[in-house]
């Protein structure tokens, strides 16, 4: 008598049974990479990352074509992809550089905060007044249009650049206002050039992705990207 046929060699490519034999295949030969991915992922997601720079806003502290370290765990433990936070690590500080996800902006942005929840900011002439208390200032260079000075907040001294020809703008005053709780006033230091909390308002805690403080590489965009190897692991004030 004749054994029956073994039909399991005669699936037509499409059959639910060899195409979970073609997954189990191609997940045992490639699952290595791919967990190795997602490793990345989350760590990039809820540990640390890079961040670009993209233009003028930061001047002189950080240069357009700047790579940045970006701290995710600086301030919060987050849910990976989400804004949730598990644990409050830290506040952010006065003078910290931080990167927000702005909803307000609709993009990244890479700015200081001068103000955190409860201070009184007020502006006048580009000088800041910190709860009552006014930033010293020291005149460190001028260069054709613009002047590069010291600023001394309360808890943080750091460069900031004005723009000679922009004295009477309305920008350059502001205030006085009072930071609300879980939110933060935020400057770029380059302080005519700047779209921040003067436009856009203050800053949820929620959106402050992490903190910056070195700058990993750099490439000038000006120059054909070739790299500015003084600017690689630099520190940033």
């Amino acid at each position: 008598m004749s054994e029956p046929l073994n039909t399991n060699h005669h699936q037509p490519p499409g059959h639910p049974e060899r195409m979970r034999g073609y997954l189990r295949l191609f997940w045992k030969e490639n699952r290595q990479f791919f967990l190795l991915l997602f490793c990345i992922v989350f760590f990039k997601s809820a540990i640390a990352d890079l961040s670009s720079i993209s233009g003028l806003s930061m001047l002189p502290t950080l240069l357009d074509g700047d790579k940045v370290w970006v701290n995710k765990l600086a301030y919060d433990v987050k849910i990976p992809w989400t804004e949730i936070s598990l644990a409050e690590l830290a506040d952010p500080k006065r003078g910290d550089v931080v990167i927000i996800d702005s909803k307000r902006a609709d993009k990244r942005l890479v700015k200081r905060i001068v103000g955190v929840p409860g201070d009184t900011i007020y502006m006048q002439n580009n000088a800041l007044v910190i709860n009552g208390e006014a930033a010293d200032y020291e005149v460190l260079s001028r260069d054709g249009d613009s002047i590069i000075i010291q600023e001394d907040l309360p808890d943080k001294t750091h460069q900031a650049r004005l723009s000679r020809s922009f004295f009477n703008r309305s920008s350059r005053s502001y205030g006085p206002t009072v930071v609300p709780r879980g939110q933060y006033f935020v400057l770029g230091d380059n302080r005519d050039n700047s779209v921040d909390s003067r436009v856009y308002s203050f800053i949820p805690r929620g959106e402050i992705i992490g903190r910056s403080s070195s700058v990993v590489f750099s490439l000038d965009s000006s120059n054909n990207f070739l790299p500015r190897s003084e600017r690689w692991l630099a520190g940033i004030d």
